[in-house]
């Protein structure tokens, strides 16, 4: 398989007429030149990873938008959210996902993080498989082809202290011994390519000796955790330690490279440092942080002291790589009463968003080098261009993350070709799936 991209972007930067060959799921030639008989591209790129989903909240997404009758937060959005988990069955949970990653790789993600925290029965015991709703997730991915990082969650309290687990949460709980056999049950059925790692839910869920305990059994691993997320939490973490959520993370736990901190939005500057210092990455979900009001992230603060970010769809209320970047940029705008802030030097602003959330996001899922380079896997992603304006690859890129023309056409997963004239392959069919099972759960509402 060969592409003829006129634009693509290369380790060094941006190229034209590139030619790319494909054997094996890995990009076996790099050239330069025309070739009529190879497959035409306008602009190639890396595939993204998205690196934090929730994949059955994909069920509900556009459904949570009537105001109750006090006011709504992200508290109240939480009890309409457990509300939907507690009714979903297996195969439920499967077709949501699987529409889930559909849209995922339609908009140019070929790699997607999964903290999944669904996995008991509705009644909170333990299905005869206890990884069967793990095992849901992984039959998702291989009906869809998207590279997976799974993330297991571990949830045990209800709040700080520790407080007692709710009801709406029995779904969620496990203890110390019977996670760990959830996550030798996903090493076990990982395929080649997909990443076992494991995430504490938070710090109101997994307590100082819940971190420590996992951390000595799991060394190695990707560790992914909420933090910060909310006002309130950061309240009640001062109330509980005298410490801000980030702060006490680092009291408690070494935080290394391998951890990504999902979030993270309201930070001293004391704690930017911490982040930046360890190499860890955050984990930014800008359209879900807004469809929440959650607030908005310290990013140029992170980027001055160098740390890394990278992008999630979160609770797949929209799922748009495109549009995860633009709010990304336009969120700093408003805050900062300035334009292109997240640019950190001369030039395209689109270009280094991408660049910047492409390297965090393979970072944080243990995802091999997403680049277009010979010896590379074939992940790979094409925009087209359909009013041929004829402007450099980094104008294009610009005006896909910005404007409305530029669209996803293709997108190859270790050179699977899965995406086809922006739609997916199976996207018929996975429709079909997910729209019973959300018709299921509602009349059950």
């Amino acid at each position: 398989m060969k592409f003829a991209a006129k634009r693509a972007l290369l380790p060094g930067g941006w190229a034209e007429d590139v030619l790319v060959t494909v054997g094996a799921g890995r990009i076996v030639a790099l050239g330069r030149g025309q070739d009529a008989e190879a497959d035409q591209v306008d602009l190639l790129l890396p595939g993204a990873s998205n690196l934090h989903s929730h994949a059955f909240q994909r069920g509900f997404a556009g459904l949570t938008e009537a105001r109750g009758p006090g006011r709504d937060s992200f508290w109240t959005w939480r009890e309409m959210m457990y509300r939907f988990a507690l009714q979903l069955d297996p195969d439920g949970a499967e077709a949501m996902a699987a529409m889930a990653q559909v849209e995922m790789l339609e908009a140019g993600y070929t790699r997607v993080g999964e903290f999944h925290y669904l996995h008991h029965d509705c009644d909170g015991r333990a299905y005869a498989d206890p990884a069967e709703m793990s095992a849901r997730i992984f039959a998702a991915a291989e009906d869809t082809g998207i590279a997976l990082t799974h993330l297991p969650v571990f949830y045990a309290h209800g709040g700080f202290g520790p407080a007692p687990a709710s009801d709406g949460q029995r779904r969620f709980l496990h203890d110390r011994d019977a996670f760990l056999g959830l996550v030798e049950r996903c090493d076990a059925m990982a395929r080649a390519g997909d990443v076992v790692g494991y995430a504490p839910h938070s710090l109101r869920a997994a307590d100082a000796a819940d971190l420590r305990a996992l951390a000595e059994a799991l060394p190695g691993r990707k560790v992914h955790i909420h933090v910060a997320e909310q006002v309130k939490e950061v309240e009640d973490c001062l109330a509980f330690c005298n410490r801000h959520p980030v702060e006490r993370l680092y009291e408690t736990a070494e935080v290394t490279a391998d951890w990504c901190l999902i979030h993270a939005t309201h930070l001293t500057p004391g704690e930017v440092a911490l982040i930046a210092r360890s190499g860890a990455v955050v984990g930014l979900c800008p359209v879900t942080e807004a469809n929440l009001g959650d607030g908005v992230f310290p990013a140029p603060d992170l980027l001055a002291r160098g740390g890394r970010y990278g992008v999630g769809t979160d609770s797949n209320v929209r799922i748009s790589l495109a549009e995860e970047l633009r709010l990304l940029e336009y969120g700093q705008r408003l805050t900062a009463r300035a334009r292109n802030v997240l640019a950190t030097e001369e030039g395209s602003t689109g270009t280094q968003l991408f660049r910047q959330a492409l390297a965090g996001g393979a970072q944080a899922l243990g995802a091999p080098a997403p680049e277009i380079a010979e010896g590379a896997l074939a992940d790979l992603v094409a925009l087209r261009d359909p009013l041929e304006l004829g402007t450099g690859g980094a104008e294009t890129l610009d005006r896909w993350i910005f404007g409305p023309e530029v669209a996803v056409s293709d997108v190859w997963v270790r050179g699977r070709h899965l995406v086809q004239d922006g739609r997916h392959v199976a996207r018929e069919a996975v429709a079909a799936r997910f729209s019973k099972a959300v018709r299921k759960v509602l009349a059950g509402a």
